[in-house]
């Protein structure tokens, strides 16, 4: 199941149809206080939050999906008119796994849908890693440095994983997207240097594994384990 949130009707109206027809099964909602009342019911498999809506924004919504265990690792897609660097830097540091600025392209965001729920819905790995004072474990969901848990958004989560199974190759942007996104970015790059940003805000002194690699891309070097 995934939930719409947007008080534009024409906009879920549109949305939800697509997605059941695809055989996506939605449900939309226009105010926030219905969106609660069906988490209650049923925790979906993904949710799209816009960001501009009566009695409660999307950021704050994010925020509290993100703050209970149970939904802390929920994915979430970003709908939203606004379509400048700050908000979208705003959406994605409040833990939303992707952004789709309005109007967009439906088969776009089926195409975003689809590999997110695919990601999302993956078997999981046993494999483990440890780099310094890193360690992450994919098949439990669990990053800590020191020995201290450190919480990241699913993307967050992926983009580091990615980078550690790829460890001392050199990953560009445009592999990046492909790999942890699934679709081409029409040559933006922007949502990765955010995520890359976040994640080494998240991991503190951990951080400093992932380098850059100026015009090229990203990768985390043979760091002592």
């Amino acid at each position: 199941m995934i939930y719409i949130l947007e008080d534009d009707e024409s906009i879920r109206e549109l949305v939800t149809y697509t997605l059941n027809s695809q055989g996506l099964e939605a449900e939309g909602f226009s105010r926030p206080v219905d969106f609660w009342e069906a988490m209650v019911k049923n925790i979906p498999s993904l949710v799209l939050l816009d960001i501009m809506l009566p009695e409660e924004d999307g950021i704050h919504i994010l925020k509290k999906l993100r703050s209970v265990p149970k939904t802390s690792q929920l994915p979430v897609i970003m709908l939203t008119a606004k379509g400048s660097e700050y908000d979208m830097v705003r959406g994605l540091d409040s833990g939303a796994d992707d952004y789709i600025p309005k109007p967009f392209r439906m088969m776009e965001l089926l195409s975003r849908i689809r590999a997110l729920l695919r990601r999302t819905q993956q078997e999981k790995t046993t494999t483990e890693y440890r780099v310094g004072d890193l360690y992450v474990c994919p098949s439990k969901h669990m990053v800590t440095v020191e020995n201290q848990p450190v919480s990241l958004t699913l993307k967050e989560f992926e983009l580091l994983c990615l980078l550690l199974a790829e460890q001392g190759t050199v990953l560009t942007r445009s592999q990046l997207l492909d790999r942890v996104w699934g679709y081409e970015f029409d040559g933006e790059s922007r949502t990765v240097d955010v995520h890359i940003r976040t994640l080494r805000q998240k991991l503190g002194k951990a951080g400093e594994y992932i380098e850059t690699i100026r015009g090229i891309g990203y990768k985390i070097g043979g760091v002592g384990a």
